[in-house]
């Protein structure tokens, strides 16, 4: 589990592909800020653009570690496949503040950036999400862009999806990868984790529950 507090930005420096096939996946070289692997294990989960990944070797003295990635995973994240900035944040602790929401480290949709610019002394960013990912976006609510937990500022239902607005203040814009978004960049989603037990409930309140079926007598 994660709460989408950004904890530093590292860079993956280095892509090496552990296949030959587009069934293959591939193993990323990432380097970290200075101190921030002294408390991090063999087999620790690391949050990269809020996807959840295992560090599988270490390099403390080179601020080095690296994961290896599913083609399944490849597919369904972006900015996961070539050097350039991530945002890191290490798993929850069971006695850490939960400064931002609960978040699973799982992707759950691309989004696009529509607009990325200066409003004031902070930034509008504006994403187009995927369709079907907007009926558990809500005013005020929160999603997690990149691995960055954020508060939903309008929504708006269009034909090629749910357009959302998200203000960033300059201490966000500073401290994560997402200062150095553009417009048609694709940027990791993931939805509030209660809005999917929310619907859940619902979906399932709305089905006859199989323990009122009787069940078939035994043959006498």
């Amino acid at each position: 589990m994660f709460t989408g507090i950004i904890t530093g930005v590292g860079r993956i420096a280095a892509v090496h592909d552990l296949g030959s096939s587009l069934d293959h996946g591939k193993r990323l070289t990432l380097e970290a800020p200075a101190g921030y692997l002294d408390d991090v294990g063999l087999g620790d989960s690391i949050a990269l653009n809020g996807a959840c990944m295992t560090v599988t070797t270490l390099a403390p003295a080179s601020r080095q570690f690296t994961i290896d990635i599913s083609a399944e995973s490849l597919l369904k994240t972006a900015g996961l496949d070539r050097p350039g900035a991530v945002n890191l944040e290490k798993a929850l602790r069971a006695n850490d503040r939960l400064g931002g929401h609960i978040v699973s480290g799982h992707v759950d949709g691309i989004g696009r950036v529509t607009r990325f610019a200066e409003v004031g002394e902070s930034w509008e960013l504006r994403l187009l999400a995927p369709g079907e990912l907007g009926k558990y976006l809500a005013y005020k609510g929160s999603i997690t862009v990149n691995g960055v937990s954020l508060t939903v500022n309008r929504i708006k239902d269009t034909s090629q999806g749910c357009e959302v607005s998200i203000n960033l203040i300059p201490h966000t814009v500073e401290n994560t990868a997402l200062g150095a978004l553009h417009e048609n960049d694709p940027v990791n989603l993931e939805i509030d984790l209660i809005a999917r037990y929310v619907e859940r409930m619902l979906s399932a309140a709305s089905t006859p529950s199989s323990a009122s079926t009787p069940l078939p007598k035994e043959p006498a």
